[in-house]
């Protein structure tokens, strides 16, 4: 299906089209470029344009250039425009003019990710839905997204994010959501502003996108909600709480299992029951933010809770998987949970409260008692208050459940130096460290959490385990 053409990009950016062509997709990145791609020579590490050539022999419909490269025929079809990343906004803007459906935008310090895909599991059984891939929530995710989009798309949800005052309002106008929601408000990038209700105030930002009648939902749990409240109001949005302190969704109890969660909580004055496929309670929460979202959209709430009960987090962020330590032994195994992406406060606590909750298995390996084990990485952009808080991590009451906690990075030397000695695991500069003799320190009936910034590369450590595995007994293939 053609999703741009030459006339209609023209028409968009104000460019210069050579040749006349169709493009299906659009693409930034020649490693995943599809033929009929229209590729996009933005200038990041490398500058883009050292690619088009490349784009083009992959089979690329055309180029979004700022000049023709010197390696590019004269009769190769391109788009010129004055600014490549301009241009890229300017199809952004004009694909959500062309739309029609429902837009939701989603931001918060936690859980973005987690619950935009919620909400693309949700209304993908409502209609046609189209939603932002991984995390490509910035001032080129979130146009690339936009350019991405259907004509006949039903439903859109936009992943809207920030690293520094005045990035989310402009994206969210360009996006022009009908609902938009903050999921929470925590200690993140905390480098780039004065306390958290600056962090606050850039988060409610997103709320000036919003489409006129249109609905604000945000956490009536957390300390700055009255900022959020006061936003929306200025904005003259209709607001939708949701939390254990929501008017509107109110967690009643969220009991976390094995591998599932099950919440009851209260729609109005309705009894709202759901199951998550993954266990944390800060998916619970997520999950009734993003049900909020579905109900603001005039959505149907019982397929948007069956759909959900089908949803498991992405790799790296919470992703339970379990490891078949042994090729025969069936039973000799432990379990990983994978929450490697990224890492403050606020989702650090949310990962080790799931820990905690997490049942061993006893009397199947070396150590006669499962226990939980922590590896934990640095997390950045937290300010002058950094240390203290890494070490403020040793008086969460899930900390005080876990059997050994191995820190890794410089920051997490806080947290070492204050942890009570029984369980003390190893402190390493490097993730990179902790590989050699990590078979030594785990065992059958463990459950093992990886969680850091992800320049920390506890990924490392999580692959590193992953190949301490066999295929499950009875699985081989042949």
């Amino acid at each position: 299906m053609s999703l741009w053409n030459a006339a209609d990009a023209v028409a968009a950016t104000g460019g210069k089209s050579s040749g006349d062509w169709t493009a299906t997709g659009v693409s930034i990145d020649t490693r995943t470029l599809e033929p009929g791609d229209l590729f996009v020579a933005l200038k990041d590490q490398r500058d883009g344009h050292e690619f088009v050539a490349q784009a083009l022999e992959k089979g690329a419909a055309a180029a979004l250039v700022s000049h023709r490269p010197a390696d590019v025929s004269a009769a190769a079809p391109l788009l010129i425009v004055d600014d490549v990343l301009k241009g890229l906004e300017s199809l952004g803007r004009a694909a959500r003019a062309r739309m029609h459906g429902k837009v939701a935008a989603v931001t918060g310090s936690v859980g973005k990710t987690s619950t935009k895909e919620m909400l693309r599991e949700m209304l993908a059984v409502q209609g046609r839905t189209h939603a932002s891939v991984a995390s490509y929530n910035n001032h080129w995710g979130v146009p690339l997204t936009l350019a991405r989009m259907p004509r006949d798309t039903d439903f859109a949800v936009i992943e809207i994010g920030m690293n520094h005052p005045g990035e989310i309002a402009p994206l969210a106008k360009m996006a022009e959501p009908h609902v938009a929601l903050v999921t929470t408000v925590a200690a993140a990038h905390l480098e780039a502003f004065d306390d958290i209700t600056g962090i606050a105030v850039e988060k409610a930002s997103i709320y000036e996108g919003v489409v006129p009648g249109g609905v604000a939902v945000l956490n009536a749990d957390i300390d700055t909600a009255a900022i959020l409240m006061a936003k929306a109001q200025d904005c003259r949005l209709r607001d939708i709480s949701f939390g254990e302190h929501g008017y509107d969704f109110k967690l009643i109890r969220a009991d976390l299992q094995d591998d599932t969660t099950v919440v009851q909580a209260e729609m109005g004055a309705e009894p709202l029951l759901y199951k998550i496929a993954s266990p944390g309670r800060h998916f619970a929460m997520n999950a009734l933010g993003a049900l909020a979202v579905v109900a603001a959209l005039r959505a149907d709430i019982a397929l948007a809770v069956g759909a959900l009960g089908r949803w498991k987090p992405y790799k790296g962020r919470g992703q339970r998987e379990r490891i078949h330590l042994d090729a025969i032994e069936v039973g000799m195994t432990l379990d990983l949970i994978d929450d490697s992406y990224n890492a403050n406060p606020t989702s650090m606590a949310a990962a080790l409260d799931v820990l905690a909750a997490a049942p061993v298995t006893n009397d199947i390996g070396r150590v006669s008692r499962g226990r939980r084990i922590a590896f934990l990485g640095d997390m950045k952009e937290l300010g002058p208050d950094e240390g203290a808080l890494h070490a403020g991590l040793a008086q969460l009451p899930s900390l005080q459940s876990l059997d050994v906690v191995h820190c890794i990075g410089p920051l997490m030397r806080s947290l070492y130096d204050v942890l009570p000695e029984a369980q003390r695991g190893d402190w390493f500069e490097t993730a990179e460290e902790a590989l050699p003799r990590l078979k030594r320190r785990l065992d059958s009936g463990d459950v093992v959490l990886a969680k850091g910034s992800l320049s920390m590369k506890l990924g490392l450590i999580v692959d590193a385990i992953r190949e301490m595995g066999h295929a499950p007994p009875g699985d081989e293939e042949g």
